[in-house]
C-alpha cells in the first residue's frame, strides 16, 4: 500500500493515470502529453507499475499501459472502511 501512496503523491503520475482512465496508451502517446522528457516518463510509469496502478502488455514494437482498476478497487475499500457512519 505505501507504493500506491508513494505512487499517486506524484502529479505527472496521477496526470498519467487520469490519461489512462480514458484509454490504454503507448509509452510515446503518454510522452506527447507532457513537456518532460521520454525517459522521465518512463520512469514514472515504472513507479506506477511496481505499485501495481498500471499494467504494461507489448504488442508488435509497442507497449500499451493500461489502469489497473483492481488496485483503484482496492484502494477505495480500503479509504472506506475509514468513513464514519451518520446518526
Amino acid at each position: 500500500m505505501n507504493a500506491v501512496f508513494k505512487a499517486l503523491n506524484d502529479p505527472t503520475r496521477r496526470e498519467i493515470l487520469a490519461l489512462l482512465q480514458q484509454r490504454d496508451m503507448t509509452a510515446g502517446e503518454i510522452v506527447d502529453h507532457f513537456t518532460i522528457s521520454g525517459p522521465s516518463i518512463s520512469h514514472h510509469l515504472d513507479l506506477l507499475k511496481q505499485a501495481g496502478l498500471v499494467s504494461a502488455e507489448k504488442e508488435g514494437q509497442y507497449i500499451y499501459y493500461s489502469l489497473n482498476t483492481t488496485v483503484v478497487d482496492e484502494i477505495m475499500k480500503w479509504f472506506l472502511q475509514f468513513k464514519t457512519k451518520k446518526k
